[in-house]
């Protein structure tokens, strides 16, 4: 399989500082055309469309999937990501714990009574703890999609980064269904590999209790070209039409709680270890 490779790994590269705004208008976020981090975002999308096919996600299906990395509880796991900034987001420049605590307390501000969706919002993005065990961060980061049919318009970029992906001159690819049938159900399409499906399998694998809503919620956050723009419809079955709903609340607090405002995470873990330890307790496989 053949790697492309348009220059150094973007998440090698300087980080520009964000442009500070306390008072972010909702139209302002994910902005992929203009700002101060553009370039480092167009570069993370470009290699992860000239990379990821079919025959990539199967590879890292079997290499991640068997949880035979590490072992590490939940808040560890967590507070690793202050190691991490995500390369692909055009909305943040600052360490993915901080994310992780905003968005699970502003869920927990319009849902005190649901404490397994505050424990998603404060772990959604911990599998990309990969790019932190030498995965590449266009594997692990940004907006997924379905590999093996048709690449839909609303992918972030479509018209100009998927030039060199081999499956986009696979005609058994290019059709709306490619290898699937009508309605299948998402369980059953490829995504694009990265920290989406990875959580989503740690928790599988360790039998962790989170309701199917939290998992969906977990497994297709940035799978933005479904929850956002309404494509691959016809790839979904009932269910998954039942927990869009779900998932599209979600990324009202995943999105614009995103802010420079930095939550106090010593006053906070308290609270998030209790639900670590009703949801997922002691040593993890990951």
């Amino acid at each position: 399989m053949r790697i492309i490779n348009i220059g150094p790994d973007p998440s090698l590269a300087y980080r520009p500082n964000l442009e500070k705004n306390n008072t972010k208008e909702k139209k302002d976020y994910r902005n992929f055309e203009t700002g101060s981090l553009i370039d480092r975002v167009f570069s993370t999308y470009k290699l992860m469309h000239s990379n990821q096919t079919l025959e990539f996600v199967k590879q890292k299906h079997a290499e991640w999937c068997s949880c035979n990395h590490t072992k590490m509880g939940m808040m560890d796991a967590v507070m690793s990501l202050d190691q991490l900034v995500d390369e692909s987001d055009p909305d943040v420049d600052f360490p993915n714990s901080f994310h992780a605590f905003q968005t699970a307390e502003g869920i927990r501000q319009a849902h005190p009574d649901k404490d397994w969706f505050h424990l998603v919002g404060l772990i959604h993005d911990v599998g990309k703890i990969m790019a932190l065990w030498e995965e590449p961060q266009w594997a692990v980061v940004g907006d997924t999609f379905p590999v093996g049919c048709k690449f839909q318009n609303s992918i972030v970029f479509r018209d100009n980064t998927f030039m060199e992906n081999a499956d986009s001159r696979n005609p058994s690819y290019n059709t709306e269904y490619g290898i699937y049938e009508p309605n299948c159900g998402l369980d059953n399409v490829f995504m694009s590999w990265g920290h989406d499906e990875y959580l989503y399998r740690v928790m599988k694998f360790n039998t962790c209790p989170i309701p199917e809503e939290g998992l969906y919620m977990i497994r297709f956050h940035s799978f933005y070209p479904w929850h956002s723009h309404g494509d691959y419809m016809h790839l979904c079955s009932e269910k998954d039409l039942n927990m869009l709903p779900w998932v599209q609340e979600f990324n009202k607090f995943d999105l614009y709680t995103k802010t420079s405002v930095l939550p106090d995470i010593d006053e906070l873990k308290p609270y998030y270890q209790s639900l670590i330890d009703k949801y997922c307790p002691g040593v993890i496989k990951w």
